[in-house]
């Protein structure tokens, strides 16, 4: 009985062990492969980055002229070369006020035109009264000589009337001098609402010129947020043509395209492993058919927390890369995939991370044989990314499976 109960039991296993092998057999052909080769393995540290550019202009309304209204815009992510027009504002008020000051100015110019002539013909008159004046003293005085000849009567005359004179002629030069002191502090105060008025007008002709906002530069419009307008889900939008700028509103960016770089923020897990110079490759979402060169240019030495992580917060470290080779449909905002290259191992195993399995706390991988997988443990040295360096347990040239074939289907 009990040898018959080990033979039983003996052709149980072997029932078993043939069973997986032709399940294994059966399904070997519908099962994905790959080759394990010799290549150089690269180790990388991946992370999410932003395009941005190291260098900018902000293009603002003015802050002396109110609040205004865009009615021209240039267009989100277009090129545009320095002097090109991007922002045209409303004139109407500013117009209307530069002719209003205008005219204050032409009316200071007229009364001070006018303000000279009264004054011109003031002086004219009192230069007259003063040589009138001078005739009578002079007049008197021959008089008064004659007094030695005539009586005493007569003389007494002649001398009161060169008193009279000489006192007529003391009050038409006073009155020549007040008149001048009064013309010359009334055109001078003309003239300071003659000032006023010319300050007014350069002012309005400032504001006026400032209602255009042309390129500093070359580059591209890439437009700010509005936060006065409401968007779909809440926040602001983009300036448009029709909406209100308040005094110094930033209204557009402009980009330098040639200082266009990648900026990220690194776990500190991997901070360790990063270091300024590392080269990294690029790709951007919106391109997908380039990959962009680009090196370590700086990492910050303390970490921040991470806002835009969401909650709860992570505190990590700021990195920036430059680029390279740059390409004109990049624009500032692209999101991108980056890979820090750490490590290069030369001529190394390599096979898919995807044919890598753990079984009871073993790594191991399903070789092809023939038609049938067999099962071996290997020592995997590290991953990285989609690639899995061995150690030992697999050669250059086999077949792997990429799908455990052992697995129910």
């Amino acid at each position: 009985m009990k040898f018959a109960a080990i033979a039983l039991l003996l052709a149980a296993v072997n029932s078993s062990i043939v069973f997986t092998g032709c399940r294994i057999a059966r399904s070997a052909q519908s099962i994905p492969t790959a080759l394990v080769q010799r290549a150089d393995f690269v180790d990388y540290v991946p992370i999410r980055g932003q395009a941005s550019a190291r260098e900018s202009v902000t293009i603002s309304a003015p802050y002396e002229a109110g609040d205004l209204q865009i009615i021209k815009l240039a267009a989100n992510g277009i090129q545009v070369k320095k002097g090109d027009v991007l922002v045209q504002f409303d004139t109407t008020k500013i117009e209307q006020t530069l002719a209003q000051d205008q005219s204050a100015l032409k009316t200071a110019d007229a009364q001070i035109q006018q303000s000279r002539a009264q004054a011109k013909l003031k002086e004219e008159q009192d230069l007259t009264d003063v040589m009138k004046g001078r005739y009578n003293v002079q007049s008197a005085k021959l008089d008064a000589s004659k007094a030695e000849i005539e009586s005493k009567i007569d003389g007494a005359e002649a001398n009161l009337k060169l008193a009279d004179a000489e006192e007529n002629l003391k009050q038409a030069e006073q009155k020549l001098k007040s008149d001048q002191m009064s013309d010359e502090a009334d055109i001078q105060s003309q003239a300071q609402k003659r000032d006023q008025a010319v300050y007014q007008v350069r002012q309005a002709e400032h504001s006026l010129s400032m209602l255009e906002l042309r390129a500093p530069i070359n580059g591209m419009v890439n437009l700010m947020t509005n936060w006065r307008a409401s968007g779909p889900f809440g926040g602001g939008m983009p300036f448009k043509q029709g909406d209100r700028a308040w005094p110094g509103a930033p209204i557009a960016e402009l980009p330098d395209l040639s200082t266009m770089q990648i900026t990220g923020r690194v776990d500190e897990t991997a901070r360790g492993r990063i270091e300024v110079g590392q080269t990294a490759m690029v790709r951007i979402d919106a391109i997908p058919d380039k990959e962009f060169t680009t090196h370590v240019t700086r990492i910050s030495e303390i970490a921040s927390t991470d806002f835009a992580a969401g909650w709860p917060f992570p505190r990590n470290f700021a990195i920036d890369f430059s680029l390279s080779n740059s390409d004109d449909r990049l624009r500032a905002g692209m999101t991108a995939n980056v890979r820090i290259v750490v490590d290069r191992v030369a001529n190394g195993i390599i096979l898919p991370a995807d044919a890598l399995f753990h079984k009871e706390g073993e790594s191991v991988v399903y070789v092809l044989h023939g038609s049938q997988f067999e099962q071996r443990m290997i020592h995997a040295d590290r991953r990285s990314g989609d690639q899995v360096l061995v150690e030992q347990g697999v050669q250059p040239g086999e077949r792997v499976a990429l799908v455990d074939p052992t697995a129910p289907h």
